[in-house]
């Protein structure tokens, strides 16, 4: 059980596996006021740069679960690296199953609600691990303007313009689902350039060096068409956000 090597591939330099900036990052910490000894689930935590930054600035401690063994490797490595490997762990395993053995402060899900089949899914799954009172974070995509045809919703990432939410409509759907919005931190585009114009060098520099591998022709057109679709399509369309819940 692992992760696709493709995704690897895109982002194996990448610490942060979303569109959200180191400082982004510290703002999502500050505005849900984490406090030292809380206890926090990151299910499909990537390289578990929340967890371990977290850990190491604001003294939470935690669990990070994630299917890709490439991924963890970095993850623990970042927690040494920070000395803060004490007091986190990282578990390689199919997060779509994961309760945490103890209820938690935080249970989060940053970009990854397939795992539970959506965002209901998700929800369901994450308070199944949280305490009364704690929260949840919640990082999803969101459409910033109607895309005007298929070619629009293909070039954001996206097999249907219903895979998303406008953004009132996400947040109508955390209502709905009986969690107040307590507060969120939205991506911009200098975050989402961030993100994916990384996973280009990446791939390109990926190609230098394995020009034989049997990925190599679909990570070439990959590379061939991904920056015109972002920038003619994706950055224009498509927002992000993580959004702190409480349940009501």
């Amino acid at each position: 059980m692992d992760l696709a090597r493709e995704f690897v591939i895109r982002e194996r330099h990448h610490r942060i596996h979303n569109p959200l900036t180191p400082e982004k990052l510290s703002t999502v910490a500050a505005a849900i006021r984490l406090r030292p000894g809380w206890s926090m689930l990151d299910l499909a935590c990537g390289s578990g740069e929340m967890l371990c930054t977290w850990s190491r600035h604001h003294g939470i401690r935690g669990t990070g679960v994630d299917i890709s063994t490439a991924f963890l490797a970095s993850a623990r490595q970042r927690a040494a690296e920070l000395g803060v490997a004490e007091r986190l762990e990282f578990v390689h395993g199919d997060a779509s199953g994961f309760v945490a053995a103890e209820p938690v402060d935080v249970a989060a899900c940053i970009g990854a609600t397939w795992i539970g089949g959506g965002l209901e899914g998700t929800v369901e799954l994450l308070a199944r691990s949280l305490r009364p009172g704690g929260i949840m974070l919640i990082g999803e995509p969101f459409w910033l303007q109607e895309p005007p045809d298929q070619a629009a919703v293909t070039g954001s990432g996206a097999g249907s313009r219903d895979d998303f939410e406008d953004l009132p409509g996400l947040v109508a759907s955390f209502g709905r689902l009986g969690w107040d919005l307590v507060e969120m931190v939205l991506a911009d585009q200098d975050s989402w350039d961030r993100y994916v114009a990384a996973q280009w060098l990446s791939v390109r520099t990926w190609l230098d060096e394995n020009p034989d591998d049997e990925l190599a022709p679909a990570m070439r057109a990959e590379l061939d068409t991904a920056p015109l679709d972002y920038v003619r399509y994706q950055r224009r369309h498509l927002g992000w956000g993580v959004f702190a819940l409480m349940k009501r």
